[in-house]
């Protein structure tokens, strides 16, 4: 079973270098539901092929110009100690109690997810709070805790689950800090490129990952990364906050895991692709000069 990680790898790789959500949310899930891991072996194969195709992703978002290295930094003050602290509880809690305690815990935090999708949903067409600005944003003292305290918070979940490590970061930075949502997905990227090498690195320790299928997805998650990173900057904010919203609620549904729940998630998955070619359709009809503009000029 080789092309089937690679085909996932790619699925991952584009959906991450496009929204910088879905990696963890979606891959540990798919590792275990679809190709039986054991959630720890799951969890710690994810985050190290995260590390390394997230790497590619956050070179290629900082030569577009859309990383804010300074949160990128202040994030990762907390997010990178505290995730080793994750990694360790996941491993004392496997050994303790079996798989079941983080069963109950994924549900928890996909219906975390779904709430804070639906949030950011709504926040997309209320034009209050915190508004995306192409100025250039100084961080405050107040900011900066702000930054280490998600970090913090962010990293730990990212070192236990796998999940977070775009999901949670990128909700909350789009709701406190006043950034695009391209420059959102390339920050985020870049950050959870250098805290996944550090909780990647425990979990290599710990024994948890399986380097061979790591190799695989890697295949196939590298050129989707690349590839989508290109159209980040393309995408119109709104339409790109819609898809971001979309993750997060998709991801959320799939960590719940009830009946029917992949039908769920390929009639969304679908939806949403229907959106963004209608979305493609109507932005090509719209650059194409109109006749008379054309007799016009001549």
């Amino acid at each position: 079973m080789t092309w089937q990680f690679t085909l996932t790898g790619l699925f991952i790789g584009s959906l991450v270098g496009l929204t910088g959500m879905g990696g963890g949310s979606l891959m540990t899930p798919i590792l275990i539901l679809f190709f039986g891991f054991q959630p720890t072996l799951a969890v710690g194969t994810d985050i190290l092929h995260g590390a390394v195709f997230k790497s590619f992703g956050a070179v290629r978002h900082r030569k577009l110009g859309t990383v804010h290295a300074r949160i990128t930094f202040w994030m990762f003050l907390g997010s990178g100690p505290m995730s080793l602290v994750g990694v360790e509880l996941a491993n004392w809690i496997e050994n303790q109690y079996g798989s079941g305690v983080g069963d109950a815990m994924a549900k928890v935090i996909g219906w975390a997810l779904i709430l804070g999708g639906l949030g950011f949903l709504a926040k997309t067409f209320v034009n209050r709070g915190v508004q995306p600005s192409e100025a250039p944003f100084l961080l405050t003292n107040r900011d900066r805790v702000i930054c280490v305290a998600l970090g913090a918070g962010g990293g730990f979940l990212v070192g236990l689950t796998s999940v977070g490590s775009g999901t949670f970061f990128g909700l909350v930075m789009l709701l406190v800090f006043p950034l695009t949502a391209a420059k959102i997905v390339g920050t985020d990227i870049f950050h959870a490129a250098a805290l996944l090498w550090v909780a990647g690195f425990g979990h290599l320790v710990a024994g948890n990952v399986d380097l061979r299928t790591m190799a695989w997805l890697l295949t196939g998650s590298i050129p989707g990364v690349l590839i989508s990173s290109q159209f980040t900057l393309k995408v119109p904010d709104r339409v790109l906050r819609l898809g971001l919203a979309s993750v997060l609620m998709l991801s959320g549904v799939k960590l719940i895991d009830f009946a029917g729940v992949d039908y769920v998630i390929a009639a969304g998955a679908i939806t949403a692709a229907l959106a963004f070619a209608g979305w493609g359709l109507v932005a090509r009809l719209g650059r194409r000069p109109r006749p008379e503009a054309a007799t016009t000029s001549d």
